[in-house]
């Protein structure tokens, strides 16, 4: 199939020409601004100056404030493009990064489709795929643990380019390698890699569907988000998993992972241990994706990941869409196949499929309205969530 014209434009109007959208004028984010305590997941439609938002532009605001807060209190910061020079050569290109006198240099590979017509959408996979990808998508597989180690921290090339002490944590630095990948397609163009820059998807399972959504939600140039199984610190909610963790689930809440891998900032461990100070949860995290597309591919099968909080929390993030008049644009697909963790079971493959189809093939009448699982257990939205979504103009 041909991709057209008008549907380039379609396409385009989801992902932005930017790794970062403008702010508008006038938002202003306060890094000394104070928040309350709350138990339950906090209000995504409220500035921290006590403005209720009315329009899509003070989400743009709300948004920024967002971005500010999961940076400061949980992922570290993640810095500016640096100057990126790119080389294409044999499937694969190399990135060097640099800035201050250093660079750093990495390289990703990329599978074409066997058939179809360049320029091609891709999707960028941490580490290769573990979900079905669609004849006509080519794969551009992303080193992460290269560009920034789990353990010990302070190590890979995202460090040798900033110091060993910088304060990202491996997730934000994942992150930055990502939008280094698209700057890379950017300026080698679709002559050079076969791929079209404005339609790229990133994907990723366990602690790099953590990852994807990292990535997804801090650079606007990405079209499609699929985060698999991702758990806590990815689509679950820091609130609801530290309830269900109290109350008997062998889950991984925010204590456990900050004494583990070095994926967030040395400045969580202040808050890691109650979760209820943070004026934000994840739920607001997939909310920087709207009205991007998302799917979030979880497991219900395995209290690890916690299932309640990862269905819960992505309800709530759905809500936001809604309001932006792009429910469609997020699912949420939760399936159990027991312990059989990143091995995704073929009754999600037709999700998979659908969001494919519609936010890098152009295929705008397919059908993505999906919140479903199978979980053996009860959401109850008003335990969680106190505010309601308006319809913003």
């Amino acid at each position: 199939m041909r991709f057209s014209s008008i549907t380039a434009l379609a396409l385009a109007s989801l992902a932005t020409a930017q790794e970062v959208s403008p702010t508008p004028t006038g938002c202003t984010v306060d890094p000394e601004a104070t928040y309350a305590k709350s138990a339950k997941l906090p209000d995504p439609f409220l500035l921290a100056d006590g403005k209720r938002l009315a329009t899509k532009d003070e989400w743009a605001c709300k948004r920024a404030e967002i971005r500010d807060q999961i940076q400061r209190y949980e992922l570290g910061p993640k810095p500016a493009k640096p100057t990126v020079s790119a080389t294409a050569s044999g499937g694969k290109i190399n990135i060097v990064s640099s800035e201050g006198g250093k660079s750093a240099s990495f390289s990703v590979s990329i599978k074409l489709p066997s058939g179809g017509a360049a320029p091609y959408p891709a999707v960028i996979a941490f580490e290769g795929t573990s979900i079905p990808v669609p004849a006509g998508v080519a794969t551009i597989t992303f080193p992460n643990h290269e560009v920034a180690a789990d353990d010990p921290r302070g190590k890979g090339k995202f460090y040798d380019l900033y110091g060993s002490s910088h304060s990202a944590g491996a997730l934000i630095a994942w992150a930055w390698g990502v939008s280094r990948v698209v700057d890379a397609l950017e300026q080698l163009g679709a002559d050079a890699t076969k791929i079209d820059a404005k339609r790229l998807a990133v994907t990723g399972c366990s602690r790099n569907g953590k990852g994807a959504l990292i990535a997804g939600a801090f650079d606007d140039r990405i079209a499609l988000v699929l985060p698999q199984e991702g758990g806590s610190g990815g689509p679950g909610c820091w609130r609801i998993v530290a309830d269900i963790k109290k109350n008997g689930t062998k889950t991984e809440d925010a204590t456990q992972i900050i004494n583990g891998d070095s994926w967030f900032a040395k400045a969580f461990t202040t808050y890691a241990p109650d979760t209820t100070v943070l004026p934000y949860d994840h739920h607001m995290l997939m909310a920087l994706v709207a009205p991007r597309g998302l799917l979030v591919i979880e497991n219900s099968g395995i209290d690890y990941l916690g299932p309640i909080s990862t269905y819960g929390c992505s309800v709530a993030a759905r809500l936001v869409y809604e309001s932006l008049g792009a429910k469609d644009a997020m699912g949420i697909s939760q399936a159990s196949h027991g312990n059989s963790h990143c091995q995704m079971p073929s009754s999600q493959n037709s999700e998979v499929a659908a969001f494919f189809n519609k936010f890098l093939l152009g295929q705008s009448s397919v059908a993505t309205d999906v919140v479903k699982t199978d979980g053996k257990f009860t959401w109850w939205a008003d335990q969680w969530i106190g505010w309601t979504a308006p319809k913003l103009s």
